[in-house]
């Protein structure tokens, strides 16, 4: 298994720890979407403690990448998917949180 698929699988699980059925062809797409980010320890990371970082997801991830209007449903979703962590989970894996918003905001036939 090389490294791709070893953080595939560690998205997996954690989706799955959170009681997600796992969509597994969109997951891997969202996580090969992310580039070498997921390979760097502080990158592969969301901190849904840092306004910025959280803007940084919607203008780059959500508004940029994914073709969405700016609007109070992109922070909702983003507010919902830090709920479903936990707001005190360190590994917000920024893979897992991208799936979330896709899969919140339903935007699955964009990948």
């Amino acid at each position: 298994m090389g490294k791709f698929d070893e953080k595939v699988a560690l998205y997996k699980a954690t989706l799955e720890g959170m009681g997600m059925q796992v969509n597994d062809d969109l997951l891997t797409k969202v996580t090969r979407g992310c580039g070498p980010s997921i390979y760097n320890a502080d990158a592969e990371k969301v901190s849904s403690s840092d306004k910025s970082e959280l803007e940084t997801v919607k203008n780059n991830f959500l508004i940029g990448k994914m073709g969405q209007a700016d609007g109070a449903n992109l922070d909702n979703a983003i507010d919902k998917v830090i709920h479903l962590f936990g707001k005190g989970n360190a590994n917000k894996y920024r893979a897992v949180f991208y799936y979330l918003l896709v899969k919140e905001l339903g935007l699955e036939g964009k990948y």
